[in-house]
């Protein structure tokens, strides 16, 4: 059985810094699209940054492009949201998300059918 476990949220004032982190297990980690959404209260559940666990280049939203990085751990069985220059409009609960692949890696929502707990950000201004 495929477990997403999500680490890392907090409060912090704009402009600061969080690291999200996503441990799973259950799965072959080299053949998964693994991505990050967002939800916040009354809003629909947004994509922010996926990448292929097998190699390639990561795709994000155009409202965290130049903000946000998503990335492996070395030993490749943890994902990471590096976030910066945070806004409060980035405020929500943060979550991780996977599907696996052959390569084909996007943010559609539909694609993912295994989901973490989700973590809680807040930016405050």
């Amino acid at each position: 059985q495929v477990h997403l476990v999500e680490s890392g949220g907090g409060s912090v004032q704009a402009g600061g810094s969080l690291r999200l982190s996503c441990k799973p297990s259950g799965i072959t980690y080299n053949f998964y699209c693994m991505g990050w959404f967002r939800q916040s209260p009354g809003k629909e559940r947004e994509g922010v940054a996926c990448m292929y666990t097998g190699g390639g280049w990561p795709y994000y939203a155009d409202s965290v492009k130049g903000r946000f990085t998503i990335s492996q751990g070395d030993a490749k069985n943890t994902l990471y949201l590096e976030m910066n220059k945070l806004k409060p409009e980035d405020t929500a609960s943060y979550y991780c998300a996977a599907f696996r692949s052959a390569g084909y890696c996007d943010l559609q929502l539909k694609d993912f059918d295994t989901w973490g707990q989700g973590t809680q950000v807040t930016v405050s201004s």
